[in-house]
């Protein structure tokens, strides 16, 4: 029975029995790494976590397996006031999954790390990049606090690396830059401003970013939204 006393070990056995080939193919048709994958969704993993309750050095042990699913487990199962700055830039150096990345980066916003975005953004590999623009992108969601000068504080960031033609990092460059435009009407503006200028932009994944934001921040649905 799985629980809060489980061990690292005895929730990765637990994972092992539950492997799904036919789910493992599906997981690499959405572009996921299935490498150490099992095959567990993350909707089970979630139902698993709330069993097994927040455990952050189990969640470190868990980390450490390469398992993808108790690598997930592990992100589910942090506690994000404990998360530091240095097992965090830990966890970015195994990144290697855009699930993961997108995963981790709503733990480490809720854990109040956002001194480390311009450093992760700096960062030439393509999934610890990805990182600080997911951050950025659920921050802008999540942190209801958050003044929006400390987010439009992002867009030199944004502009900076809207040339990064990733697939991975255009996609949470624009992601980032959206998020920000929807979050108020403070921010639609110069998100706006700052889409339109990019969507002129001579480079093409520049213009791309651009032109995407542009369409939505300019649908009748967000414009309602934020009136």
């Amino acid at each position: 029975m799985i629980g809060p006393s489980s061990s690292a070990a005895e929730l990765i056995a637990h994972l092992l029995t539950l492997r799904s080939e036919d789910n493992i193919a599906g997981m690499a048709r959405f572009g996921i790494v299935t490498e150490t994958a099992i095959g567990i969704s993350n909707p089970d993993l979630q139902r698993i976590a709330r069993l097994a309750k927040k455990n952050h050095v189990r969640a470190k042990e868990l980390w450490a397996s390469a398992i993808r699913e108790a690598r997930m487990l592990a992100l589910y199962t942090f506690e994000p006031k404990r998360l530091t700055d240095a097992e965090a830039r830990i966890l970015v150096a195994d990144f290697n999954s855009w699930e993961i990345v997108d995963c981790a980066a709503d733990v480490f916003v809720e854990a109040d790390l956002d001194a480390l975005i311009p450093e992760f953004a700096a960062d030439i590999r393509e999934f610890v990049r990805r990182t600080a623009f997911a951050m950025i992108a659920g921050a802008a969601v999540h942190r209801k606090k958050d003044t929006d000068e400390s987010l439009l504080a992002y867009m030199s960031l944004i502009e900076a690396h809207s040339t990064d033609d990733r697939n991975f990092v255009r996609k949470a460059v624009n992601w980032a830059l959206r998020n920000i435009g929807k979050r108020s009407r403070a921010c639609h503006a110069p998100a706006l401003m700052l889409a339109e200028r990019l969507a002129a932009s001579a480079d093409k994944t520049t213009r791309w970013i651009g032109k995407d934001a542009v369409r939505e921040l300019t649908s009748e649905k967000i414009l309602a939204r934020l009136r």
